[in-house]
């Protein structure tokens, strides 16, 4: 029957719902595994990259079962925050990107979209018709019955008892504390709150207070050591900019850099608006040295950018020097400004900072040399940039006029002066964006400060509880583990609160609700009851009862509740996660906040025992983008390919922390790949093979099963690393090979040959079983009687394996390969082979070799005590120096299978199958009875070969 996947995987899809078949209750053992994944935030549809995400945890919740675990994989639906309020604001206003995500990208019909403008009834769509639909025909192993949403009352009581419990562990503080702020929405918002700007750094500039009579004029800066080599400023002459009073000083700045700094706790009264050109042609005065500098126009500058007035120090920037130049040689636009073009002339760069790693005195003209920059719109420099403030950095030393500070290192002095300059009232500070940030609502992102309640990640004693949890644990791939650690460590004070949004209120302060990072945390621990706490009464999940429920009898006063303690028997029972699957994206938020809350909030017997991290994937070889509707969705995908196809090419593309790229062409191949093994597969389904008593198995049936025996014991290993794509390449493309060369040496309709292939394919349906699993159930079914889940990860059957069949085959497919690379080389036709095997003689060198090891002079030491070797001199040492590479080559194990092969008897029992590959007759001669003197080339498992 041809392979239709869509009919099968339906009909095991409505088998597997019916039946509850994915439903995990506690069993009689502790053989336990608990696997997590961090549930969806359902703001839009769901494409192919969320389809690997969920798929990576399914396949090892698939592999642990076969096992004979009880496993547990849950999945619910995160709607708390702003994401999906901001997605309705849009949808609402009418905007049209929206409008054509929704219709274009994830096909929501017109007459639909109206229930999507409640922030319910937007989630509930995408959580059915897209997470929810997809999740099912991908196959996901599922226990449906825990799935809840983070705004349902019983879940919010759940989170109400994690904050009362962190604040009453001095978890929690109160104060100032920088923030991303949405303007539109007037509340803080986190990174899974926005559209754009996600990797966007908060800055903190210095302001040198350059004066202007009793006027400050504060110009930004990262580097605040570079003050004394300022020559000059720019002002953007068309941009809006304020005159204002801040802290009870005047201040010339953009507008946008006045609502700025109300944003961060500044007293700020605009008094007058004026556009830059107001201030092009003046001088104001360096706080520091004292000495005016020029403002001049310039079309870069950024009003949105800090104050919107830039400091100019060309010596030791490649951007300011480049600038510079061009307003040197810009007389026609200087006059236009009522600047005399002498004036800018005489504008010199002024070196503060030596650097060894530049001969010129000016770094920054040395580094436009060295790039060849010949204009500021040049790629490179930035590269150059950025290249200079690194060396300047690390390893620049302040100049003469930097009294105390001259001679230190830039890197060890940067702060302390930039601190005693601000002390001194002559410099000052403000937050900003690197880069532009907007909220998914389509308001603007900027740095605020605001009083909130802070989760103290920068307590010591909760940092070493953290790195505790992440040196107890398994991390895969190993590599990551690192990442946790250096997280930990800069991790500072994380706001939790937001004043708008959906959520859980603050138990103590109903004006807020906790943000959704950190309402996410611990909620794996709710799976494990969430369908049996539906029969609670919302009233009755007081503090009390989680603390029963987590923490036994004797964490409450008084008799526990009798429900907290049978709820706990399975929290007990699942708990701890044995695997958290999650993106590398989220170790430097998420996956930290989990272990911290974790180490803090349970004891160390239900910490974390494991996470797995996944990496990024691709469409077509560039990154996917719902916004710009360059997404696959699973959907459409598994009606085109089918879902086991989706499944595979996830799987085996990449293992999962590595990048994958979705490329339809490759897709296509994987499913013609399938389509190749369902077709063979039902073939040996058909066979009539006797029961294994009846039969007798040949060498080359001995040497398929010792194969299969080895691919068992790779795929076991693969599986339990999470390196599906080892896996699946190992039971399915690298046995294929096996396969190959099984058909083509044997009479594959032998009744001993139906018998193998039946078993090979039970064996190999049971290791693919987690990664197609609707293929691998119907087959097997077809071929057992049962399901592939009713049967059992296969073990390895050590009486099938076989050193020596293996080696021995090997032999003859390299005897194939040699031959057909000389008829390759010469471009022969053959009708006769002549094989020639080595003399005895050569045999006892290489048992020598295999005996004494790699060492040429311990060999020849050893062959040169009998008489029979000496004689041949150099013929001896010329063999041993081609041995001693060719054992390099093999385990002891091989080895000693090699010296018991017979190498005549063995090529000789292969000449009718060489004979038939190569449509030629075909003679095995033993080196002692040949006459040709191409026999004396044939050495030890490397026969001389004669084509005639």
């Amino acid at each position: 029957m041809t392979y239709e996947p869509r009919r099968l995987e339906r009909k095991w899809q409505e088998r597997w719902e019916d039946g509850g078949r994915y439903e995990a209750d506690p069993g009689d053992d502790e053989d336990a595994t608990f696997v997590t994944v961090p549930y969806p935030y359902p703001s839009g549809g769901m494409h192919i990259g969320h389809a690997r995400t969920y798929t990576v945890p399914d396949v090892y919740a698939r592999y642990r079962r076969l096992q004979g675990d009880d496993v547990l994989f849950p999945i619910a639906w995160h709607v708390t925050g702003t994401p999906i309020i901001g997605a309705v604001n849009r949808l609402q206003k009418g905007e049209e990107e929206q409008l054509s995500v929704l219709r274009d990208t994830y096909n929501v019909p017109e007459d639909e979209l109206e229930e999507l403008e409640t922030p319910m009834g937007f989630a509930r769509y995408f959580i059915e018709n897209h997470y929810k639909r997809n999740m099912k025909s991908l196959g996901l192993s599922i226990d449906w019955r825990r799935e809840f949403t983070t705004n349902d009352e019983r879940y919010s009581k759940f989170v109400t008892w994690q904050y009362e419990t962190l604040r009453e562990d001095d978890r929690l503080e109160k104060g100032f504390h920088p923030v991303k702020y949405c303007t539109e929405e007037e509340n803080p918002v986190t990174t899974h709150d926005l559209l754009e700007g996600e990797e966007a750094e908060r800055q903190e500039y210095t302001l040198v207070k350059f004066g202007l009579g009793d006027t400050k004029v504060p110009m930004a800066t990262l580097r605040p050591e570079t003050v004394r080599g300022v020559t000059n400023a720019y002002i953007k002459p068309d941009g809006k900019y304020v005159e204002a009073e801040v802290d009870g000083e005047t201040w010339l700045v953009s507008h946008d850099a006045a609502q700025k700094l109300t944003l961060q706790q500044r007293d700020v009264e605009i008094v007058d608006e004026f556009r830059g050109e107001a201030l092009v042609g003046e001088r104001v005065e360096n706080p520091v040295t004292g000495e005016d500098v020029l403002i001049l126009p310039a079309d870069f500058v950024d009003p949105d950018n800090a104050t919107g007035v830039v400091m100019s120090v060309p010596a030791h920037s490649p951007d300011d020097w480049m600038a510079l130049q061009a307003a040197k040689a810009d007389d026609e636009r200087l006059r236009e400004y009522g600047i005399d073009p002498a004036e800018v002339a005489e504008i010199e760069p002024k070196a503060i900072i030596d650097v060894e790693a530049y001969d010129d005195v000016f770094p920054a003209r040395a580094a436009v040399e060295e790039h060849g920059i010949t204009s500021a719109d040049d790629p490179e420099l930035e590269k150059a940039t950025q290249e200079v403030y690194n060396r300047e950095f690390h390893s620049g030393t302040l100049k003469d006029m930097y009294g105390e500070y001259a001679g230190k290192v830039v890197e060890d002095v940067r702060d302390e002066l930039a601190a005693r300059y601000r002390d001194s009232g002559q410099f000052d500070a403000m937050y900003d964006f690197s880069e532009p940030v907007v909220c998914r609502c389509g308001g603007k992102v900027e740095v605020a400060e605001q009083e909130t309640w802070f989760l103290t990640y920068n307590d010591e004693d909760w940092k070493a509880l953290a790195h505790e949890a992440v040196s107890n644990m398994d991390v895969v791939p190993e590599t990551s583990r690192d990442q946790f650690d250096h997280t930990i460590d800069w991790l500072e004070e994380w706001p939790c609160i937001r004043n708008y949004g959906l959520g859980t209120k603050l138990p103590w302060d109903d004006d807020f609700v906790i943000e959704p990072l950190s309402d996410s945390t611990i909620y794996m621990a709710y799976y494990t009851i969430a369908h049996r706490i539906e029969d609670v009464p919302p009233e009755e999940l007081t503090t009390e009862f989680f603390d029963a429920l987590f923490d036994g009898p004797e964490a409450v006063e008084g008799e526990a509740p009798e429900k907290a303690l049978e709820l706990r028997e399975e929290w007990d029972y699942w708990y701890p996660v044995d695997y958290r699957v999650s993106g590398n994206d989220l170790i430097s938020n998420h996956l930290t906040f989990f272990l911290f809350h974790h180490a803090d909030l349970f004891e160390r017997a239900s910490w974390p025992e494991g996470v797995a991290i996944m990496g990024m994937g691709l469409l077509e070889g560039e990154k996917m983008s719902s916004s710009k509707g360059h997404v696959v969705l699973p959907a459409e995908a598994i009606e085109e390919y089918g879902a086991d196809t989706v499944r595979f090419f996830l799987l085996n593309s990449a293992q999962p922390w590595q990048d994958y790229d979705w490329r339809a062409e490759e897709v296509a191949s994987t499913r013609k790949g399938l389509d190749r093994f369902y077709e063979r597969a039902e073939d040996v389904v058909s066979l009539e093979a006797p029961e294994r008593e009846d039969i007798e198995l040949r060498r080359i049936d001995r040497w398929l099963l010792s194969k299969l025996q080895r691919t068992i014991e790779r795929t076991t290993a693969a599986m339990d690393e999470f390196e599906t794509r080892s896996a699946s390449q190992e039971a399915f493309y690298r046995f294929e090979e096996d396969l190959r060369w099984y058909r083509k040496r044997t009479d594959t309709e032998r009744p001993a040959a139906k018998w193998v292939r039946q078993e090979v394919l039970r064996t190999r349906l049971r290791l693919l079983a987690p990664v197609v699993p609707f293929l691998a159930n119907e087959l097997h079914e077809a071929l057992d009687g049962v399901p592939v889940e009713d049967a059992a990860w296969p073990s390895v059957d050590r009486d099938l394996e076989s050193t020596r069949v293996e080696v021995e085959e090997d032999l003859i497919e390299s005897l194939v390969d040699d031959v057909r690379d000389i008829v390759d080389v010469t471009g022969t036709d053959p009708d006769a082979i002549t094989v020639y095997t080595p003399a005895e003689w050569k045999g006892t060198v290489f048992e020598t070799v295999a005996e004494t090891g790699p060492d040429v002079g311990a060999v020849m030491g050893t062959v040169m005590q009998k008489e029979s070797l000496r004689e041949r001199g150099d013929a001896v040492n010329d063999l041993v120096q081609d041995l001693v590479s060719d054992v390099r080559e093999y385990d002891d194990e091989e080895l000693a299978a090699l010296e018991a092969v017979d190498e005549t008897e063995l090529y000789a029992d292969a000449a009718g199958f060489l004979a038939r590959e190569f449509d030629a007759s075909v003679d095995v001669v033993p080196e002692a009875d040949a006459t040709d003197e191409k026999a004396s080339q044939a050495v030890p498992f490397r026969p001389a070969i004669r084509l005639e």
